[in-house]
């Protein structure tokens, strides 16, 4: 594989920060969860994690600020697209390998024909009985082999010329207008991520209210877009990695995805539904975790990420049977939030939202204390 130079990059950043946190690399492999030769090759730059989330453990257990751990993900972003571009080229390279020995033999095929169809002369051939044998014109020399093979060559290489003309002057013929979408211009670098702030960041939002979403078009990747563009991945059934790729930039441009959802006030109403025994309660609790929005999604520390209006985590949603997807379904997250709750008919599934309303109603007079 050729060198990957947006993988050395990630990779310097990686090991700066590892010698900065004084670790050595069986502890921080420890506290990343992963082992200590993965974490190895990924501070070497020999490979690349597939997932995020690896990187951002790595990160975290380092002490990495939030600045750095946006410039991380940029990077990472950038050096999994070079690496998804070589192995795309590797497995395209030995089909192309085949095919030019394929068109090389089928070249050479009508000349072993030749040499074969001349290789014994008329005289020679077995003459069948009562026969007589043929008689050549006088003056005229039969053709020899060499210039039976000499005709053959030269018409070949004639109707190989007009064939590789007919197929040069065809794109041409055929070839559509140029791609003008801003994303595949060459004004926009491969990956579009956390932490731009440009014209290309603008198209992507512009594209993804055109799908539907709740965004503010202002040109800046902050923590909304990476939640909107994650929510239109997971719906796309792309992976929900945040970051825009080329794989995103053609989904934002031709798919039929809607991304349309609840507004807050009809989430509201159905939380009030579902959770007849603590409608006040609930409410408060969903609208601490994800601010009513169905589409709110969140990273952990850890790597792992919380979805929807309950923002139930990945552990969670492994226990009930779900997907992020139907994590994103409001209707789905809300019944999946009630399954919880049932459990022991409380909120302790969200402890910080839970403490918040504990002491917001001891913070509440009651009707006793109220001075008259």
């Amino acid at each position: 594989m050729d060198r990957n130079d947006e993988a050395e990059r990630l990779g310097a950043q990686l090991r700066a920060l590892k010698e900065r946190s004084g670790l050595s690399y069986d502890a921080l492999a420890r506290r990343a969860g992963i082992s200590r030769s993965s974490l190895h090759r990924y501070c070497a730059a020999s490979s690349v994690a597939q997932d995020y989330g690896v990187v951002h453990r790595i990160a975290t257990s380092c002490g990495a600020t939030s600045a750095e751990l946006r410039q991380l993900h940029r990077l990472w972003a950038l050096a999994d697209a070079e690496r998804e571009r070589q192995v795309s080229q590797e497995v395209a390279a030995p089909s192309d390998v085949v095919s030019e020995q394929t068109d090389a033999g089928s070249a050479e095929a009508p000349a072993d024909g030749e040499a074969a169809s001349v290789k014994l002369p008329i005289q020679d051939l077995a003459l069948a009985p009562g026969s007589r044998k043929p008689r050549t014109r006088q003056g005229r020399r039969p053709l020899n082999r060499r210039t039976v093979a000499l005709t053959v060559a030269a018409a070949v290489a004639v109707l190989g010329t007009v064939g590789a003309m007919s197929l040069v002057s065809a794109p041409d013929e055929q070839a559509g207008p140029a791609d003008s979408r801003i994303l595949s211009s060459p004004v926009c670098s491969p990956v579009v991520s956390m932490g731009q702030h440009d014209e290309c960041v603008r198209e992507v939002q512009k594209l993804l209210e055109r799908h539907g979403a709740v965004i503010g078009v202002d040109g800046d990747f902050g923590p909304q877009t990476l939640r909107r563009v994650t929510a239109f991945q997971v719906i796309t059934g792309l992976p929900p990695n945040g970051v825009v790729t080329a794989a995103t930039k053609t989904a934002l441009y031709e798919s039929k995805a809607r991304m349309d959802t609840w507004s807050p006030e009809k989430a509201r109403q159905r939380i009030r539904e579902v959770f007849d025994a603590t409608p006040d309660d609930a409410v408060a609790i969903a609208d601490c975790q994800s601010f009513l929005d169905p589409l709110h999604i969140l990273p952990n520390t850890n790597g792992s990420r919380n979805w929807g209006l309950f923002q139930i985590s990945d552990t969670r949603l492994r226990e009930l049977g779900g997907t992020p997807l139907k994590a994103l379904d409001p209707e789905w997250n809300i019944q999946a939030a009630k399954r919880l709750w049932s459990r022991h008919r409380d909120f302790r599934d969200w402890p910080h939202c839970e403490r918040a309303l504990r002491a917001k109603a001891s913070a509440a007079p009651t009707a006793g204390s109220e001075k008259n």
